[in-house]
């Protein structure tokens, strides 16, 4: 079986986009194993601990080497499940590595990573720590999460780091402009999240449609009034491209990422299997230099409206767009 060069992000499964189905999240995650997708991505804060459980239960009995677990770690919260910053120190990064291999019930993480930059914590700090974590065999990898190219060579050369985790889609291109250039140039892979726009690029998102509660759209500046009639335009536009290949608007937003080289993993976030198969049926499709200029038409690089996130989570991100 070929394996499918697409990874599965958990985190909707147990926080930020309304409830999930607990039975059809756990039957997700195996229909993507039994289909020879290979990377799991969770992150030790998604749901307070919630998404490691779940995917400990689904995980269970699945030969270890069948699967790499990307993990992030940091994020401090507080009750109410309130963001409240960074933690990269390195009494920390062996603390919370210690949780999540207890929680995932595993002796190893494949792929770990803090989920951003502390501030007040030099990065090679925090990398060091986990070169610790290597060298004692609990960690195979290191990899970084929503850095910026300076912080990714400072990090690279305390250790050699696998990928970095970030976000690039047909409508968040700036790491293109510097990010990418740099990986490319130290041989770091890049793992894409964000690829659907958190539902903006999957062609069934309508202008107006209520948020559930606890659904971080509800506070997108990208779903705005304003700006979300502005997005579904270009969606529109990619919807014509996508009917000319005879694919979903979806499944030509994964294609474009994957199109943009075999050092890029787009990392998948379907809650359910019929989101995964349509997901993985776009790994199908192929565009042609001329696809890629229709496409290009549509979405040209800075055609979105609005930030990626709220105003109070921008300033630690890799790219400010």
């Amino acid at each position: 079986m070929r394996t499918p060069a697409l990874g599965l992000g958990t985190m909707g499964m147990s926080e930020v986009y309304g409830p999930a189905d607990r039975g059809e999240s756990i039957a997700t995650v195996h229909a993507a194993l039994d289909a020879g997708v290979i990377v799991i991505d969770t992150g030790d804060f998604y749901g307070m601990g919630h998404n490691e459980l779940l995917l400990a239960e689904a995980l269970r009995g699945r030969p270890r080497e069948s699967y790499r677990l990307s993990v992030k770690f940091g994020q401090l919260r507080g009750p109410g499940r309130v963001f409240g910053g960074m933690d990269g120190r390195p009494e920390a990064v062996r603390n919370f590595l210690a949780y999540s291999l207890t929680r995932l019930g595993v002796d190893h993480i494949d792929v770990y990573r803090p989920a951003r930059l502390d501030p007040a914590v030099p990065i090679e700090e925090t990398v060091g720590a986990i070169k610790e974590m290597v060298d004692a065999g609990h960690v195979r990898e290191i990899g970084l999460s929503e850095v910026t190219a300076e912080t990714v060579r400072r990090a690279h050369a305390v250790h050699p780091i696998a990928d970095l985790q970030i976000e690039f889609s047909l409508l968040s291109r700036a790491v293109e402009a510097e990010i990418l250039p740099t990986l490319r140039e130290l041989g770091i892979a890049m793992t894409a999240y964000g690829v659907l726009g958190r539902g903006l690029l999957s062609g069934r998102w309508r202008a107006g449609q209520p948020t559930a509660p606890g659904d971080m759209r509800g506070m997108s500046p990208r779903f705005a009034d304003g700006n979300v009639q502005h997005n579904l335009a270009l969606v529109e536009d990619l919807r014509r491209v996508a009917d000319a290949k005879g694919c979903t608007v979806a499944q030509l937003a994964i294609a474009w990422v994957a199109a943009q080289g075999t050092d890029i993993l787009p990392l998948v976030g379907a809650r359910s299997r019929e989101r995964l198969s349509e997901a993985l049926a776009a790994l199908e499709v192929r565009l042609d230099a001329a696809d890629l200029a229709e496409i290009e038409k549509a979405a040209p690089v800075g055609a979105a409206r609005g930030d990626r996130y709220p105003a109070a989570f921008m300033s630690n991100l890799g790219t400010d767009s």
